[in-house]
């Protein structure tokens, strides 16, 4: 998938338009949607759709081409926090891929606050039902700094099986920007090692 449409995707998600503060007062749940354009050296294109939504300390979360190209997967589970000035807030999930790939994926999300420091982490193994020897471990990883309240950047790793490189832990930089609800960020993987691949992002929140 080219630019352009993974333009049109983003544009779609951001027309759907913010939540009201009214809203907010009356309802006990929230949901964002993000839509991830990546520009792979030597392959296609392709865009990355993740929707989670929390109803209480219930995480349910929609996600296509996560796990691999033109497969979609479902998840489920419990939020949970900890700290006031050092913050925890960990994310224990079960969920099922569909598509081109067929498999059952524990998961788990962590972050971990303090000052404008943050650490991110979503680590997931998913087991092939097809062929149980191509089961893999994927992670996502951020070491984020906040120096303004609408500014973060930092340092990214990811192992995945969505996308191939000469590398198999993608490593490099990120930098994204909060308005109001819409939150646009840029990654950029392996620059130094090899061809790089760009990561472009717009995620809105209700």
């Amino acid at each position: 998938m080219r630019l352009p449409a993974s333009l049109v995707i983003c544009a779609c998600i951001a027309a759907a338009g913010p939540a009201t503060a009214a809203d907010e007062g009356e309802r006990s749940w929230t949901a964002s949607a993000t839509a991830y354009a990546y520009f792979v050296p030597e392959a296609p294109d392709f865009v990355m759709l993740i929707v989670p939504v929390q109803i209480g300390r219930v995480h349910v979360e929609a996600r296509y081409d996560y796990e691999a190209l033109h497969s979609g997967s479902g998840f489920v589970g419990l939020d949970a926090e900890w700290g006031r000035q050092v913050k925890l807030h960990v994310s224990p999930m079960i969920g099922a891929v569909v598509g081109d790939l067929d498999g059952w994926v524990p998961a788990l999300r962590w972050t971990l606050h303090w000052w404008k420091l943050d650490v991110f982490s979503e680590s997931e193994v998913v087991f092939d039902l097809a062929d149980p020897g191509d089961s893999f471990f994927y992670n996502w990883s951020e070491l984020g700094i906040s120096p303004l309240g609408w500014l973060r950047g930092g340092i990214a790793l990811q192992r995945n099986r969505v996308f191939q490189t000469p590398l198999d832990i993608q490593r490099g930089l990120f930098v994204s920007a909060t308005f109001r609800r819409v939150t646009v960020s840029l990654y950029e993987f392996n620059l130094f090692w090899t061809t790089p691949t760009w990561v472009a992002g717009l995620s809105v929140t209700y």
